[in-house]
């Protein structure tokens, strides 16, 4: 078996063990946002940086951190970030605590983040939720 394939399993493993905690700490049915990111060439590192100065702020506004996943092998994507969807109240005292660190935030956040991107896909998602819970919703009115 190879360190990659050593490294993915152990990854995977991992994932069965940490995101059921994960899941049950953040409770059932809380909607998230799913992005999917695929980084400009050469534009790794700022991507990375930019991201971090954002999930700092967003600390320092109580949400809960992004949950961060890197790329190993498959699809083109390079990272996947599942973060909170927040209300508009939360989404303005997180762009109020940027502006006061110096950064984009709006359509000039936007822009300056596309200048990283080969391209990017967001997604509102519902959850976290066991297979069973989601058997149970069948039947719920």
């Amino acid at each position: 078996m190879s360190t990659f394939t050593r490294a993915l399993h152990a990854a995977l493993l991992s994932a069965v063990f940490v995101l059921p905690q994960v899941a049950s700490a953040q409770g059932a049915g809380h909607e998230a946002i799913v992005s999917i990111y695929r980084v400009a060439p050469g534009k790794q590192a700022d991507f990375l940086k930019w991201m971090a100065a954002r999930d700092a702020v967003a600390r320092q506004a109580g949400v809960p951190a992004t949950q961060w996943y890197v790329h190993l092998d498959g699809d083109s994507w390079d990272y996947v970030g599942i973060a909170p969807n927040s209300d508009s109240a939360t989404s303005d005292k997180i762009d109020a605590l940027a502006r006061k660190q110096g950064l984009k935030v709006g359509f000039a956040g936007g822009l300056e983040l596309r200048t990283m991107m080969a391209s990017h896909t967001d997604t509102i998602a519902a959850g976290p939720y066991t297979s069973s819970e989601l058997v149970q919703r069948i039947s719920q009115p």
